[in-house]
C-alpha cells in the first residue's frame, strides 16, 4: 500500500500555539485548567489532561479554584470571562488563536462606533460566543443564506459590518454577503476566515485525484475537520472521518493508495499512528 499525505494537514499555527502555552503552564506547576476544551481534538485533550491540565465547563466560572492558572482556549471567550477570573485572583494564560483575536478586535471596534456586527457562524460555537461578547448588544448571528434572507432591512443610516467565524465555509460566507448587501445601505464585509482552513481544503482537493480513498483525521466536534470530510466525500469513492488509527474502516486496508488529510486540531502523533497502521500487514 502507498500512503500519501496532503501537503498541508494537522496542527495549524493557532492550535499549536495554544497547546504549547498549555504545556508550559502545566510545567510551571500548580492548578492549571481550561474553561471548556482547549481545542477540538479528544486525543490531544487526553494527553494534556494526563500532563495535568484539567477541563471545566465553559460556563462554570464558579467552579474555578481561586489562585489557579486558567488557559483561555483557542476559540476565545467573551471579555467578561478574563475579568471574572482576575477577580478570583487567577493567572490567565490567553491562548486565543490570533485569527480569532483579530475578529474580536474588529467586533468591539465597530460596535463601539455604532455599527451592527453580523457574524456568519455556527450557533453555540465557542468562537461565536466569544465574538458575540465583544460585539455586545449590536450582534446578529446568521448561520446560512436562508437566515440572512430573513434579516429585516437596516434602518435609515444604519451601518453594518459582516464577519465570519474563522472556520466557516467560504462559499457560504460569500453567499451570505450577497444577501446582506441588499439589506443595508452601508455594509462592510471583512473576510475573517482562517487561512489554515482554506489551505487544508485546497490541499485535500489536490490529493484526491491521486488516491483511491481518503482518511480525514480529526475531532468529531471540529468544524474544519467536518468540512474536510464533506469535501473528501464529494471527491473520493472511499472517504472516512476518524479520530484514531483504531477507527480505520477495514476497506481501506485493501486499497492500493490511501490519502491522509487532517484537521487543524489534529496532533502529528495521531497522523503518524494512522499511517503506521495502514502500512501494517494485519487489518
Amino acid at each position: 500500500m502507498t500512503v500519501i499525505r496532503a501537503d498541508v494537514l494537522g496542527y495549524c499555527m493557532g492550535v499549536r500555539r495554544a497547546v504549547d502555552l498549555a504545556e508550559r503552564a502545566v510545567a510551571a506547576g500548580g492548578t492549571v485548567l481550561s474553561l471548556g476544551p482547549l481545542i477540538h481534538n479528544a486525543v490531544a485533550l487526553m494527553e494534556l489532561e494526563q500532563r495535568g491540565l484539567s477541563v471545566v465547563p465553559a460556563d462554570a466560572l464558579a467552579a474555578v479554584p481561586r489562585n489557579s492558572t486558567v488557559v483561555i482556549r483557542a476559540h476565545g471567550v467573551p471579555p467578561a470571562v478574563p475579568q471574572a477570573l482576575s477577580e478570583r485572583s487567577c493567572t490567565v494564560v490567553d491562548a486565543t488563536c490570533p485569527f480569532v483575536m483579530r475578529s474580536q478586535k474588529i467586533a468591539v471596534r465597530f460596535s463601539e462606533d455604532g455599527w451592527t456586527v453580523i457574524l456568519a457562524g455556527q450557533k453555540n460555537h465557542g468562537e461565536v460566543i466569544g465574538i458575540a461578547g465583544y460585539a455586545g448588544e449590536r450582534f446578529i448571528l446568521v448561520q446560512n443564506r436562508a437566515e440572512a434572507a430573513l434579516l429585516p432591512p437596516g434602518g435609515d443610516g444604519e451601518r453594518a459590518v459582516l464577519l465570519a467565524q474563522s472556520t466557516f465555509p467560504a462559499e457560504e460566507f460569500r453567499g451570505i454577503a450577497d444577501v446582506v448587501k441588499k439589506k443595508y445601505a452601508v455594509l462592510r464585509v471583512i473576510d475573517t476566515l482562517c487561512a489554515a482552513t482554506y489551505d487544508r481544503q485546497e490541499s485535500l482537493k489536490r490529493l484526491c485525484p491521486l488516491v483511491d480513498g481518503v482518511l480525514v483525521i480529526g475531532g468529531k466536534l471540529s468544524a474544519n475537520t467536518a468540512q474536510l470530510f464533506a469535501t473528501a466525500q464529494l471527491c473520493c469513492r472511499y472517504a472516512a472521518l476518524i479520530e484514531t488509527a483504531a477507527e480505520i474502516p477495514p476497506v481501506f486496508f485493501s486499497l492500493e493508495t490511501v490519502g491522509l488529510s487532517a484537521g487543524a486540531s489534529t496532533p502529528d502523533s495521531v497522523i503518524d499512528a494512522v499511517e503506521r497502521r495502514l502500512q501494517s500487514t494485519v487489518a
